[in-house]
């Protein structure tokens, strides 16, 4: 029994929801038709042929400068300019280490590459998720950190018919966790916080900050990962929509 039941089997029902925000990145969209594939084409393109093995290395070391830079000053999320450098020093480290001699020329091309629709797709439990979850009549929205090119990526996806708007930290200056991004969305929606429900993959980001914002946070764990216990879980969005109906 995933852990919604059991929490809503002990609760016994709640109010209403009416509004079901969403993180993006792993979430609802992902690299297509992969991170490692997208950047070999680029790679490529530059005339570096980066073998497997070494691209997912350079791709690993790359990640940690990711996780070093959110773990210790997360603000660059809420600039266009900051959140922009930062991909493409991202983006550079991972040329770097496959010894391209213009890394940074790279790192700017792969930047730009990840900015057209045609590099993500959406997972195949979304677009379900978000039919019924509009046949309930759910409005939806996206709260995400992410720079400005996020709401065209949206369009591009075919996203209008589901989702209302489109809350990027870049372009409100302001990120997740924080509860003000949350509020932002909440009044775009105007929905009160206990009738709204925040779905991420992120502990930090997606829960703690819906929490602090007064909304029912839902942790999506796709990796299967041991799950936090003080908060409701899913392993997919096909769950969602019983999720909600249980609240």
């Amino acid at each position: 029994m995933p852990s919604w039941e059991v929490s809503a089997a002990n609760k016994g029902g709640s109010e209403l929801i009416e509004a079901v925000f969403f993180d993006a990145g792993n979430t609802l969209l992902k690299p297509h038709p992969s991170m490692e594939e997208v950047c070999a084409e680029v790679l490529r393109s530059h005339g570096i042929e980066a073998e497997p093995r070494l691209l997912e290395e350079a791709l690993l070391v790359s990640e940690r400068y990711y996780e070093e830079r959110y773990r210790t000053d997360d603000t660059f999320w809420a600039s266009e300019v900051e959140a922009r450098r930062m991909w493409v020093s991202l983006y550079s480290i991972l040329a770097e280490e496959l010894g391209a001699e213009d890394a940074g020329l790279l790192g700017e091309a792969l930047y730009e590459e990840f900015g057209k629709g045609s590099r993500w797709a959406l997972y195949e439990d979304a677009v379900p998720a978000m039919c019924a979850l509009r046949d309930m009549g759910v409005l939806m929205g996206i709260i995400s950190n992410w720079d400005a090119r996020l709401s065209s990526l949206c369009l591009d996806l075919d996203l209008s018919p589901f989702i209302r708007f489109v809350v990027s930290s870049a372009c409100v200056g302001r990120i997740k966790p924080e509860p003000s991004i949350f509020r932002l969305a909440l009044k775009r929606a105007g929905v009160d916080a206990s009738r709204a429900l925040h779905v991420g993959d992120h502990y930090y980001a997606d829960v703690l900050g819906a929490r602090g914002a007064g909304i029912v946070p839902v942790w999506l764990n796709r990796r299967g990962d041991r799950p936090p216990c003080d908060c409701l879980v899913i392993e997919s969005l096909f769950e969602l929509p019983e999720l909600v109906k249980s609240l």
